[in-house]
């Protein structure tokens, strides 16, 4: 009691401290955002507090299965620090900050050719943008997008090498997929694979909608504005992290399916060797 206690206060902390990385690292932030940051810092602690602390499951996939969260919010965190260590480069360079922005730039520009993900997200901006502003998007994007690569190589190789998540012993249904239903009907491996793909296809689109959607609704409505440092921070990380998560969670919805199908033929096997000596 005394860990699962300790294990979500630290979850808690950490949550709340990433949502508060932005204001605590970017100088001039104002009084109301300051506010709202904290409010929604304590309050994303206290959600997770009592996700972790609790023993039945709620919404969190995977509890039980690390490191498939841990690997997430260490990405989701480092592309909020990293972004904010940038943003704070423009008016207090340091060397850490300049080598970041050149990392960012070199990657934004590489993969900044037609029709790519951050191409869209560049072209998302309103026609009059100052190049700045464009250069400050494309360096973000490209160093969110390297992050979130990164993480998804990262789960792969525990996936395909490492025998993630069996090697942790026996995996719980019930526990790591609160959301997913087995006897709501249907083959269990049908509606895994069929789960996975949808998550994998989506990972793979939204990339590429997400800048479509919000050009079209700047046609409507005011078009997004990135020069505020933590508006751009929030929104490259949101893009970049989103379809990572999703590519994450159908590889890892396959594996589960992949462990189901083995331990299927592994009864049947012994089925028949009884039957065979009966």
């Amino acid at each position: 009691m005394i860990a699962r206690l300790s294990g979500a206060a630290m979850r808690g902390f950490l949550v709340s401290l990433m949502i508060a990385i932005p204001a605590l690292v970017v100088p001039g932030s104002s009084m109301d955002s300051s506010q709202a940051t904290i409010l929604i810092a304590l309050l994303a602690a206290f959600l997770t507090f009592v996700e972790y602390n609790s023993t039945s499951p709620s919404i969190v996939e995977f509890r039980d299965a690390a490191p498939f969260n841990r690997l997430r919010f260490a990405a989701l965190m480092a592309t909020v620090f990293l972004l904010s260590l940038i943003c704070r480069g423009k008016t207090d360079p340091t060397l850490l900050t300049n080598a970041l922005t050149s990392v960012g730039t070199i990657i934004g520009n590489s993969i900044d050719f037609p029709y790519s993900p951050v191409r869209l997200v560049v072209l998302m901006l309103p026609p009059d943008a100052h190049d700045s502003v464009v250069q400050s998007v494309r360096t973000a994007a490209g160093l969110a997008y390297l992050i979130s690569l990164t993480a998804m190589a990262v789960f792969l190789f525990l996936v395909r090498v490492m025998g993630w998540p069996s090697r942790n012993g026996s995996f719980n249904v019930w526990v790591n997929l609160p959301l997913f239903d087995p006897t709501a009907g249907g083959d269990v491996l049908y509606r895994l694979n069929r789960d996975a793909r949808i998550n994998i296809a989506l990972g793979f689109l939204l990339p590429f909608v997400i800048p479509a959607v919000v050009k079209l609704a700047a046609d409507l409505l005011n078009p997004i504005t990135l020069e505020n440092p933590q508006t751009l921070i929030w929104t490259m990380s949101a893009w970049a992290f989103l379809p990572a998560s999703m590519i994450m969670r159908g590889i890892a919805m396959q594996r589960i399916a992949e462990m189901i199908r083995d331990q299927r033929k592994r009864a049947y096997a012994n089925a028949d060797t009884e039957m065979l000596l009966a």
